[in-house]
């Protein structure tokens, strides 16, 4: 108890005291009773989400007694700041990563090919295609009343994949670092996009903090044990609380709380098996999940809510006009062209082992110039660096 109250008063204090204080300012003044009480002038530590939800993982499974307590600090420590996966996940369970840090693993060479393959993925993704959309989202999220609303529709359907493309790739590169090191960690996406609805989304898209709110939060609540309503309930706890772990800002509990609306309103009883007949009908479910899950992610992206409905608003004000802010046309097709190539590599070739040598060697010297050659420098930090 002592451990979770230090972790979760830990992250309170720095991410959250001044979010609380300012609404606390603003309920006041609009009773018309100023109230002035001090806003803490601290720096956000990197990482502080992930690795204090890891190293609650830790003690939540020692007292499950699904973990043995680890005696040595110097490993306990490593656990928790293993620094692959320490600024964004994935969030690691004791029972995967510790193991490994207390055998000797020696050099692997197959395990450093797969690693370095899996990290050089992940920068395609950051610089090649992350970064390049990120030109066409923040003019379009800067200049919101200038662009048609094709524009607009655009710039959210690239923050869509920029973000997914940002924070995968991260993912990538920190498991093919760790796998370097013969450290296994766990995949943390799944094609998110290719989901048929928004509870299959969640169980594809950042799966080690989905699994962790599941295992920690939802059951323990009850789950789906104690009747339809208590599960709805549940469910509206875990998105509130999933939203607010991604910022103090309303934007991200709108987005959070949207999202478990649509699971509690559109998830049927009982498992949805694939239909492997209705191809078009099964296509048509993952194009109006995907649409979804890109009209919330505007939340997300916005500064405040009244900028996302603004946003929102002008794309269903069928504004004409070919105004891209900037960015040309070729700029657009190559854009839609390495977000086909990044989509057809992952769907049909996910497999980063490079058995030959040789085709290893040409693999690294074509991907090392693709992301010279073709990536946007332009000091893009990852998105998921701030939470």
């Amino acid at each position: 108890m002592i451990s979770l109250i230090a972790n979760i008063g830990t992250l309170a204090v720095f991410k959250y005291y001044n979010f609380f204080i300012d609404n606390i300012h603003t309920g006041f003044l609009f009773f018309g009773k100023p109230l002035s009480l001090p806003l803490l002038k601290m720096a956000l530590p990197i990482g502080l989400s992930f690795h204090t939800f890891q190293a609650m993982s830790y003690t939540i499974e020692v007292y499950r007694k699904k973990q043995a307590a680890e005696r040595n600090f110097v490993v306990y420590a490593l656990y928790v700041m293993f620094y692959p996966q320490l600024v964004a996940g994935p969030i690691e369970r004791p029972q995967n990563v510790l193991p490994q840090l207390k055998e000797f693993r020696p050099y692997n060479w197959d395990n450093v090919k797969e690693g370095m393959a899996r990290m050089l993925w992940g920068f395609f993704k950051k610089v090649v295609i992350a970064d390049r959309l990120a030109m066409v989202v923040e003019r379009t999220y800067g200049h919101t009343h200038e662009s048609s609303s094709l524009a607009l529709f655009t710039g959210a359907v690239f923050y869509s994949f920029q973000i997914y493309c940002d924070f995968s790739g991260y993912s990538d590169i920190a498991i093919g670092a760790a796998k370097v090191m013969n450290i296994r960690l766990m995949e943390n996406f799944n094609m998110p996009y290719l989901s048929r609805s928004i509870s299959e989304f969640w169980s594809r898209w950042h799966i080690s903090l989905s699994s962790w709110f599941r295992d920690y939060l939802y059951i323990p609540l009850g789950g789906n044990r104690k009747g339809e309503w208590r599960r709805k309930l549940n469910v509206f706890i875990v998105f509130l609380l999933s939203g607010l772990w991604h910022g103090a800002n309303w934007t991200f509990v709108a987005w959070g709380l949207l999202h478990g609306l649509l699971v509690i309103i559109l998830t049927r009883k009982g498992k949805q098996q694939p239909d492997s007949k209705a191809n078009l009908a099964t296509a048509a479910r993952i194009v109006v999940n995907f649409l979804l899950v890109t009209f919330l992610w505007i939340f997300f992206r916005s500064e405040n809510i009244g900028a996302a409905w603004v946003y929102i608003k002008e794309i269903f004000a069928f504004r004409g006009g070919s105004n891209y802010v900037g960015v040309n046309r070729a700029e657009l097709i190559f854009s839609v062209l390495v977000i086909a190539i990044m989509m057809y590599r992952e769907k049909f070739l996910p497999v980063h082992f490079i058995s030959k040598n040789s085709l290893f060697y040409l693999f690294t010297f074509c991907m090392v110039l693709i992301c010279y050659f073709f990536g946007v420098f332009a000091e893009n930090q990852f998105i998921y660096f701030q939470f």
